[in-house]
């Protein structure tokens, strides 16, 4: 069992870690506490690509604050590197500041980066893994992905009625949710790499796909999917941050200089969704926040594509034949065949429920 002092300060690290939740894309969001026994003695945290890493951080600020690190503990919430990208590997800065124990949430998954636990040990350096491993990879979760596996994680935000209802017959849904639930969905999308949506929302609803309200330093890329190409040159989601067009045949349309495409037809004719996110991978997209319709909603979850669903649930009812929150592909013949979930977490957020569930495991 680790001792108190090793939880409490892993999860200091872990909460330095969530201050890069918005900056460090498409890097991994990384916190450090250098400690002694009970005293902290440096702290730091990965902001930016680029730019220093959290141990890195750590290290200045003990040396900025006179204190000696020698021997002393390094929790990180991610083991620490062992290769030269955009910055020097770690290790080197660890071993070079005496640094005595090493104590990391989980492994490092890049194979590029990864043996940096090796590296330390074989310096004699104490190493210890996996302390608070599941809290790492939840906030990691994309990044992790797209290193094992070259997907991005797709998360579909979905705010509906208490009887399953995202609009009415005629498509209003504006607000089913609260202020308070919608402000909390922007946080989500602010963490998010890119917000994927439908051509038919674009239609119907117009939106910027912004993050508005609250304070971010960048807005997500903006990926629409668009199988013939007709989105509006008016279009609202046009303004501001890059946006990408993923289309079957070739675009029928002339968009700004911001607009990219992607053309990627599956063998029916339709979208290839499988090509569209691991293209979305390359391109270096760690979390995907997806506000669409019952549609492609249902499309990626009958798909296994989805990684976890942000759904708001409102005290209220809409009735039929209000619209559902997945179209799934074919009906389901059998309650056997259903899509089971696993509950991570339910909250109020104002008058609204927010219910977080990923898809259980062995369906994708």
């Amino acid at each position: 069992m680790p001792a108190a002092d090793d939880r409490q300060l892993m999860a200091r690290a872990l909460e330095l870690a969530r201050r890069g939740l918005f900056t460090t894309t498409p890097n991994p969001r990384v916190g450090c506490v250098i400690a002694r026994g009970h005293e902290v003695l440096g702290e730091g945290w990965h902001e930016r690509a680029g730019e220093a890493h959290a141990e890195i951080r750590a290290l200045q600020n003990a040396r900025a604050m006179g204190k000696d690190v020698r021997r002393a503990t390094a929790y990180v919430t991610l083991e620490p590197c062992n290769h030269h990208g955009r910055t020097p590997p770690c290790t080197e800065a660890l071993l070079d500041a005496g640094i005595g124990r090493v104590v990391a949430a989980m492994k490092d998954p890049d194979p590029a980066a990864a043996c940096g636990a090796e590296r330390l040990e074989a310096a004699g350096v104490s190493v210890e893994l996996g302390l608070l491993e599941d809290d790492a990879r939840d906030l990691n979760c994309g990044w992790i992905k797209r290193a094992e596996r070259g997907m991005p994680w797709v998360r579909v935000k979905i705010a509906a009625s208490a009887d399953g209802r995202t609009a009415l017959h005629n498509g209003s849904s504006q607000w089913i949710t609260g202020e308070a639930a919608r402000t909390d969905g922007h946080f989500w999308r602010a963490r998010a790499c890119a917000i994927l949506t439908g051509i038919g929302t674009v239609l119907h609803d117009d939106p910027r796909l912004s993050v508005r309200a609250i304070d971010t330093p960048r807005q997500p890329l903006k990926v629409v999917v668009d199988r013939n190409g007709d989105l509006p040159p008016t279009a609202r989601l046009l303004e501001g941050a890059e946006v990408i067009v993923v289309t079957a045949v070739p675009p029928r349309t002339s968009w700004p200089d911001n607009v990219g495409t992607m053309m990627l037809p599956d063998a029916h004719g339709r979208i290839d969704l499988v090509a569209m996110l691991s293209a979305l991978a390359a391109r270096e997209i760690n979390e995907l926040h997806v506000e669409a319709g019952a549609k492609l909603n249902g499309a990626l979850l009958s798909a296994g594509l989805v990684d976890e669903i942000l759904l708001y649930v409102a005290p209220c009812v809409l009735g039929d034949p209000a619209r559902e929150m997945f179209d799934l592909p074919a009906p389901l013949a059998d309650l056997s065949n259903r899509i089971p979930l696993k509950l991570r977490s339910v909250d109020a957020v104002g008058d609204d429920w927010r219910i977080v569930a990923r898809p259980a495991p062995g369906i994708r």
